[in-house]
């Protein structure tokens, strides 16, 4: 059995006695705590996927250790301007162990899909086409040859 939780904007699959670290948490080492975002849960064959979390599902949890990651360091440069900066980070953790995994919902699986057979659907008649008339353009170039004859008597 395993869930995927969200903690501090991210998503973690867990399951029964794994050890997870996670951005810090208000907890002293020992505390018990209950996440309560789950966004699934799977167990043998049956899948339950929250919309977007699972209502009145729970993991439950041990927190082991406050600890500090690794230092990160930031160095920014612009060459030829004699711009250099260098910054450390350091983000806070939480080391947590899963203790229990409780999937109280009561949304439904998604069922397998079982196809039906087709019905045939009657043809449709083919349908009289409408006629449209042309228009005819009347043209003026005669006009302009007999006054040319004219101009030159």
């Amino acid at each position: 059995m395993y869930a995927v939780i969200r903690s501090g904007g991210k998503q973690y699959k867990v399951s029964k006695d794994d050890i997870i670290s996670v951005e810090k948490l208000t907890a002293e080492a020992g505390d018990k705590i209950s996440l309560d975002e789950v966004l699934m849960i799977s167990e043998k064959d049956n899948l339950i996927i929250g919309d977007p979390i699972i209502k009145g599902a729970t993991v439950n949890a041990e927190v082991v250790e406050q600890t500090r990651a690794k230092k990160i360091i930031v160095f920014k440069k612009k060459r030829r301007h004699n711009y250099r900066r260098k910054n450390g980070h350091q983000q806070n953790l939480t080391t947590l162990k899963i203790v229990d995994i409780k999937a109280t919902a009561t949304k439904k699986a998604a069922a397998k899909k079982v196809e039906a057979p087709k019905e045939e659907k009657p043809k449709k008649s083919a349908s009289a086409k409408k006629t449209t008339a042309k228009k005819t353009v009347k043209t003026a170039t005669k006009t302009k040859s007999v006054k040319k004859e004219k101009a030159k008597e």
